[in-house]
């Protein structure tokens, strides 16, 4: 059974304009339902099962959505930021008003992140207490050794309150710049860059590869985004 929801937010949502806007278009007569003129911007409907018109488009309500982006270098996550572009601003899809970034890549790293409006899945994959694994690839400069993982393996003090759980450090490639697979169960700030500090290294480069089990399609360029397909959903709330 669907909650009714007012006409002018429905549209709103759906990316035709600002709560404002809407209700000026729906007193002009831009909008139909189920056939009729509507000029009453508080009219409450049945989301699922109402026809709802704007001027010729017929406009179909989706209560949640989900992203898969490939966030490039020198975006931010954030919803707004006055100096940069963000992550939200590249999903052209409808331009929702309510989408956010599922945690946070540092504005340098690049990767999967899940642009929704589900709150209460973000809260559940961002959940210390969920233990969700996040997986990154990156170059580091400087030679990781075997202490190194097993500093990692234990927990590294990063400050005076916080010690990080116990990560898995994978070397991919050694040399000048060493080439690794990390995987955390949490996301303080710059948390990946400041583990490898801690061991007396920089990392170089960083991309986040998975956030539990939705993984990153590695056919979208950094940049492009695609709708999660149903069987991603479903596991991605399966760690609820």
């Amino acid at each position: 059974m669907s909650t009714p929801v007012r006409l002018d937010k429905y549209l709103a949502d759906m990316g035709i304009g600002t709560r404002s806007k809407v209700k000026e278009y729906i007193r002009k007569g831009r909008v139909k339902v189920d056939g009729k003129v509507i000029k009453e911007p508080d009219l409450k409907l049945n989301a699922l099962n109402s026809q709802v018109y704007f001027d010729s488009q017929k406009i179909e309500y989706e209560a949640v959505k989900y992203y898969m982006l490939n966030k490039p270098a020198g975006v931010v996550s954030a919803t707004v930021d006055s100096n940069c572009k963000t992550a939200v601003e590249l999903i052209e899809d409808g331009k929702r008003k309510d989408l956010f970034p599922v945690g946070r890549l540092d504005k340098d790293t690049e990767g999967l992140l899940l642009i929704t409006n589900d709150g209460a899945l973000a809260h559940r994959l961002l959940s210390p207490k969920w233990h969700v694994e996040k997986v990154y690839y990156a170059r580091i400069r400087g030679r990781i050794t075997e202490e190194d993982i097993k500093k990692f393996e234990t927990g590294l003090k990063l400050e005076e309150n916080f010690t990080t759980l116990p990560a898995r450090l994978t070397i991919l490639g050694a040399g000048e710049e060493s080439v690794v697979e990390i995987t955390i169960y949490e996301g303080k700030f710059h948390q990946i860059k400041r583990m490898f500090e801690a061991v007396g290294k920089e990392v170089v480069y960083l991309k986040r590869l998975s956030m539990g089990d939705l993984r990153l399609d590695e056919t979208l360029p950094p940049g492009n985004y695609r709708r999660l397909t149903g069987e991603e959903i479903r596991r991605l709330k399966g760690n609820e």
